[in-house]
């Protein structure tokens, strides 16, 4: 049975944006190294630092880190970076992978609040997604970035990812100003049903000031600056209609782990019975809602609140942090909690259905 990673990713590079048009060569992303910062690089884009160009934890650290949790984290820098697709694939076949699904890496956070810079961006990055699509024989799939900030220029970009090898769109639970529920991004969301898409809703946050509230907790906040938007986001759009306005449409929230579906599903039920309503005995199946577990996850306990049909799982592959776990789809296999049915679900039937693969 194959196997898919439905959250890998891609570290951009300066390399990234050569595929940014000629004429579009002003808005192309730098690299800075801030004084006071530990030798940390950063993004410089329109006048402002706009978050790590990658991870710098040394070799000893991940190796260290490595042997606290137990977990592989450890990617070669030609893979993560995707200087070397055909080593990429490789490095998959030795996981037992058969398709990865990329997430980005500088998208998490807000790029610029400004369109005439988003656009060029977010079109070099898709470009360069293609490229490797192409090179990648079908098993790197890509969730695309579009220029959310002009809604012309996503319907228009969203085209050129779909005939590309995207599989998904990608999204922040909040997006600068709004939530995802916004009635703005409708003609978005029918762009996407149209096209058989996802909508890839990854831990992250697309508003500065949020971040810079949070951050000044010890531990720099990111749980509430990265995770909390996504399971915010997921009660958002059951409780707004979401999936009844757009009946085809299908979300994963990803890289949040799945341990608090219990609560948001006991939370909704609780919710919809004030209001006179009975919520859906497996919502996120009836919704078309999935998820990204990890290994020390309850994974039996969860399904029992999510049903069989909407778990996935990640590998958070390319980043070194509390979610990267290289040999996920492995690990879940031997840890034997779960029957061999319900892993394959997990690792390619309910991904497949999910990305329309």
């Amino acid at each position: 049975m194959p196997t898919i990673d439905s959250d890998a990713h891609v570290v951009e590079t300066e390399h990234t944006w050569d595929f940014m048009d000629r004429a579009d060569q002003k808005y192309r992303p730098l690299i800075v190294r801030p004084r006071g910062e530990d030798g940390g690089e950063y993004w410089f884009i329109d006048g402002k630092i706009r978050g790590l160009v990658r991870v710098v934890l040394t070799a000893q650290q991940l190796t260290e880190v490595g042997e606290r949790t137990g977990r592989v984290m450890a990617t070669p820098r030609e893979t993560r970076e995707m200087e070397n697709v055909p080593a990429r694939l490789r490095h998959i076949d030795d996981l037992g992978i058969d398709i990865q699904v990329l997430y980005p890496t500088v998208f998490i956070e807000q790029i610029t609040d400004k369109p005439e810079w988003e656009i060029p961006i977010c079109k070099g990055y898709n470009r360069w997604l293609a490229d490797i699509y192409r090179q990648g024989q079908g098993r790197l799939r890509w969730i695309c970035v579009l220029p959310l900030l002009d809604m012309s220029a996503s319907l228009e970009e969203i085209k050129f990812c779909k005939q590309n090898g995207a599989c998904g769109v990608f999204m922040r639970g909040i997006e600068g100003h709004r939530l995802i529920t916004d009635p703005y991004f409708y003609p978005l969301y029918e762009e996407i049903s149209r096209l058989d898409l996802a909508v890839g809703v990854h831990v992250g946050n697309g508003n500065p000031q949020v971040i810079d509230l949070v951050s000044q907790y010890n531990g720099g906040g990111s749980f509430w600056k990265f995770r909390i938007p996504v399971i915010g986001g997921f009660h958002s759009v059951i409780m707004g209609g979401l999936p009844d306005l757009f009946p085809k449409l299908r979300f994963h929230w990803a890289e949040a782990a799945a341990q608090w579906i219990p609560y948001v599903v006991k939370d909704l039920q609780r919710r919809w019975a004030a209001e006179g309503k009975k919520l859906p005995e497996n919502p996120l199946k009836e919704y078309r809602q999935y998820v990204s577990c990890q290994t020390d996850d309850d994974v039996d306990h969860i399904l029992r609140y999510s049903g069989e049909d909407n778990i996935v799982i990640g590998t958070d592959y390319g980043h070194n942090d509390q979610s990267t776990e290289i040999e996920a789809l492995r690990n879940l296999k031997q840890m034997g909690t779960i029957t061999p049915a319900q892993y394959e679900k997990i690792t390619y039937h309910n991904p497949k259905a999910l990305f329309a693969l």
